[in-house]
């Protein structure tokens, strides 16, 4: 009897993940191999978060949570809120989710329908779409044809084309790093408000921002879904912890399907994590590396003849365009792989229209690392 596999099933891959795993069978060969492909800091957590979890470890159980999280991680996060932006936000309406991707899964899940149409931004980052995709929502993506990022002109189009159910957008984005400014971000969510489109803003690289300030959507209404991790500036990847900032409404629908789905967040994460936000000195530091690598990054790639598509305003993503070398950034990030020995994502995870001519380099690990990796595809290339 054969085995066949759901529609579902037949996603794409993730690019940046298969490439992290060829990477990860040349390191156990004994092959040093730099890896710019993933998006993950290359520093520990930070040591106050350690000891919280190694402290929660000795006192010994460790159980579930009340789905929506510890009470006392929400109201911290509520607090984070009104310090860092001035922004007040009830706790009541905070939930802690098993990192961000679980965030997405409950945010698509409580506010759309199979058949739904949700914009997103191509470039934009692949597990969007294919969560999306293998919920049976339809996805929408929009091209930027050079343009920085997701802009109210964009969204009124499609939306003129077909109406739209919902609109998902991330400042920092990934893969290219762009920050939207703060008008424009108010001008988008604005446009969404009148054409009744449902936001939802990707905010997991806030405080990874170089040339401005962090701005929430949630500065520009109530009904905005936002989504954050501490997986990022907090360096808490593999701790599998965010949050969402959900409208009232929505609280509850998406407390009941949490409880089916994830039970809670990990109750250790989620002590560990109440410490992260007395580590802005720690992580300050880390983020300071990361300008030095962005100001490196920034100079040679174009002269390496990678020249950048968009700003590198947040996060850690340097996106190039690579048309001057290849017609296939698939086979040439494998090429790069296996004789360059540096690990980079092609550009079909973030954009399967234009993504053969992009790669995505990732400037989070060392100083070091990423001087080396320039030095090596310096004479790849030659």
């Amino acid at each position: 009897m054969s085995v066949s596999s759901s529609r579902r099933g037949q996603i794409e891959p993730f690019h940046a993940m298969d490439v992290l795993a060829g990477a990860n069978r040349l390191i156990a060969q004994g092959i040093d191999v730099i890896s710019m492909a993933v998006g993950q800091p290359s520093d520990p957590a930070p040591a106050a978060v350690r000891r919280a979890a190694a402290e929660a470890l000795e006192r010994g159980r460790i159980g579930y949570t009340d789905a929506l999280g510890l009470m006392s991680l929400r109201e911290a996060i509520a607090r984070h809120y009104s310090e860092h932006y001035g922004v007040e936000v009830s706790a009541a309406r905070i939930a802690v989710t098993t990192g961000s991707s679980a965030a997405f899964n409950l945010a698509f899940l409580a506010m759309f329908d199979a058949g739904d149409r949700v914009a997103i931004a191509a470039p934009g980052y692949p597990a969007y779409r294919n969560i999306m995709m293998a919920l049976g929502i339809e996805v929408v993506e929009i091209e930027l044809d050079g343009a920085p990022h997701l802009n109210a002109a964009h969204l009124r189009t499609a939306h003129a084309h077909k109406p739209l159910k919902g609109v998902l957008f991330a400042s920092p984005a990934n893969p290219t790093g762009a920050v939207i400014p703060e008008t424009e971000l108010a001008a988008l969510v604005a446009a969404a408000r009148e054409l009744g489109i449902t936001v939802i803003s990707d905010e997991i690289y806030h405080r990874l921002a170089y040339s401005a300030p962090d701005t929430t959507a949630l500065a520009y209404g109530d009904e905005v879904t936002v989504i954050n991790s501490f997986s990022k500036y907090y360096c808490m990847t593999g701790w599998r912890i965010g949050w969402m900032v959900l409208p009232q409404e929505l609280v509850r629908p998406v407390e009941r399907i949490a409880q089916s789905l994830y039970i809670s967040a990990p109750e250790l994460s989620q002590i560990a994590a109440l410490e992260a936000f007395s580590a802005t000195a720690e992580l300050e530091a880390v983020k300071a590396r990361y300008a030095q690598n962005r100001e490196l990054l920034m100079r040679r790639l174009p002269e390496l003849g990678f020249p950048l598509a968009a700003p590198m305003d947040g996060a850690f993503y340097a996106f190039c365009d690579v048309s001057r070398h290849t017609n296939d950034s698939m086979e040439f990030a494998g090429r790069m792989l296996t004789q360059a020995h540096v690990a980079a994502t092609p550009g079909k995870d973030f954009d399967p229209l234009q993504g053969h001519r992009y790669i995505r380099f990732s400037y989070a690990g060392s100083n070091s690392d990423m001087t080396e990796a320039l030095a090596r595809l310096e004479r790849w290339l030659k």
